[in-house]
């Protein structure tokens, strides 16, 4: 079969082209939704929303003679992305060695939902675009319940089709020689995982002390305000923040506080987001009440950690971590009125749990913790934080900090992964505003460096903010990389 080409980020090609192209792309798509031997249901739902799509596709097709607007031309070039990620992804799980593919991937349906919210990203910027009826069947195929629904039934199909497969497969692996050990395991962590109940499903909740399991042995993690303990949440192992000696705040006010971010809270739900599970107060109703919030536990600590440490990691893995990271970065950049932005991305604000799966923290209960926590004296990190400053925020410290922005800081969190190293590490404020911004320098890659992911990350360290990708772009074209390399 023909390789597929994605369409060149430097210009945008004439619409017809881009139309064409994305005709091509879904027709390639349809063909090799018929060979899915995993997944199945997934990847047709994938399939009737891609052809949802092409309906409005060839209505701007056959405005040959109208000049397209600017927007429409934008939206065709990401739909374009959208679906070379979607084609890759489908591919995947029509090809050979299908077992041995899924235990190399800890995220089956995570894949679906992040094409999925793509598509959805699409439909919704060309049909404003085109000014789509509400009425118009399309609408239909992308309406938020619905669609929910429907990947929930899908996923549910799957995943028991998933376990069947790999039920059987482990029978195989039983008979197999001791040298196969390992793939019997992986098959058995598989299986545990799609019977163990999602983290998100939990929900954010005052939590009751004879709910939760810690002991108070010496912390893992000490910090001037507060202890954290591993303990056991709902079957799930938890981080557990204790605060040392708390501010004069009443309970009810905290839990007024609480009940206010819940909301925020849900907005951002994400397997590659720290999930918060919620606060618990202890000995309420005396003078002096403890407070306790209870996050996920990240066995391997934050990303920096991980990088510092020798374990090995390969250019798959790593691959692998970027998109974790990205998928956090994009749920929070999502294209809707209640997007936002982090405003201190490094590598200290990701985690990484035991299976390498990264996650972005720093979203947690902030006005909460800040109500519980007494002032402490910071060290100053400014340096180290100028190090993730786009050279825009370099040069005018009043420029306003976006997403253009934040997609540069996280180009250096990326670049960190892929080199392991600290960036500008000896660097003053004066020596990275000379070499950033006046320079326009970039900290080379290893020469190993797959050329795909490379590109990608110097795409998000660009100098000009118009040139750097958006990280619903950049999670398409990592999710390409990581299966380009899975083929290798």
């Amino acid at each position: 079969q023909k390789e597929l080409t994605e369409l060149s980020d430097s210009s945008l090609q004439p619409v017809m082209d881009i139309a064409t192209n994305i005709l091509d792309l879904a027709k390639s798509i349809y063909s090799l939704v018929e060979n899915a031997k995993a997944n199945k249901k997934r990847c047709q739902r994938v399939s009737e929303r891609v052809k949802a799509l092409e309906s409005l596709v060839k209505s701007i097709e056959q405005r040959s003679a109208v000049q397209p607007a600017d927007d429409i031309n934008k939206a065709l070039n990401e739909l374009s992305i959208t679906l070379t990620s979607a084609y890759h992804l489908i591919k995947k799980y029509t090809m050979s060695h299908l077992v041995k593919r899924i235990l190399m991937s800890s995220s089956h349906g995570d894949e679906f939902n992040g094409v999925n919210e793509r598509l959805n990203d699409a439909f919704q910027n060309l049909a404003l675009a085109l000014q789509v009826e509400h009425g118009n069947e399309v609408y239909k195929v992308f309406e938020l319940i619905s669609r929910q629904k429907e990947d929930e039934v899908d996923g549910k199909e799957d995943d028991a089709e998933l376990k069947r497969m790999l039920t059987e497969y482990g029978e195989y692996v039983e008979a197999m020689q001791r040298d196969l050990e390992e793939i019997k395991t992986n098959v058995s962590k598989i299986v545990e995982m799609l019977n163990k109940p999602s983290i998100i499903s939990v929900k954010i909740r005052m939590i009751r002390q004879e709910d939760l399991k810690f002991d108070q042995e010496p912390p893992f993690m000490t910090t001037p305000t507060a202890m954290v303990y591993k303990g056991q949440f709902c079957g799930f192992t938890v981080a557990i923040k204790k605060y040392i000696d708390p501010s004069n705040t009443n309970p009810r006010e905290v839990r007024s506080l609480f009940e206010k971010e819940v909301d925020t809270m849900k907005r951002f739900e994400s397997p590659n987001i720290l999930r918060m599970f919620g606060i618990c107060i202890l000995d309420e109703n005396t003078p002096k009440p403890q407070y306790l919030i209870i996050m996920e536990y990240c066995e391997k600590g934050s990303l920096r950690a991980v990088l510092d440490s020798p374990c090995e990691l390969s250019w798959i893995r790593k691959a692998c971590m970027c998109l974790d990271a990205a998928q956090g970065l994009y749920r929070l950049h999502l294209t809707e009125e209640k997007s936002k932005v982090h405003g201190s991305i490094s590598s200290s604000k990701f985690l990484v749990d035991e299976n390498f799966r990264v996650k972005l923290g720093g979203l947690e209960l902030a006005k909460t913790e800040t109500s519980l926590r007494r002032m402490t004296k910071k060290k100053d990190n400014n340096v180290m934080s100028l190090c993730y400053s786009s050279p825009q925020l370099l040069n005018d410290i009043n420029h306003t900090y976006n997403k253009e922005c934040e997609v540069y800081s996280f180009g250096i969190v990326l670049w960190e992964i892929a080199t392991r190293k600290k960036p500008f590490e000896g660097y003053t404020s004066d020596d990275l505003h000379n070499k950033v911004f006046k320079e326009k320098y970039q900290e080379p890659l290893p020469p190993d460096c797959p050329e795909a992911l490379g590109q990608l990350i110097d795409n998000c360290r660009e100098f000009d903010e118009a040139q750097r990708l958006s990280a619903g772009v950049l999670v398409d074209k990592l999710c390409s990389v990581v299966v380009q390399l899975e083929q290798r």
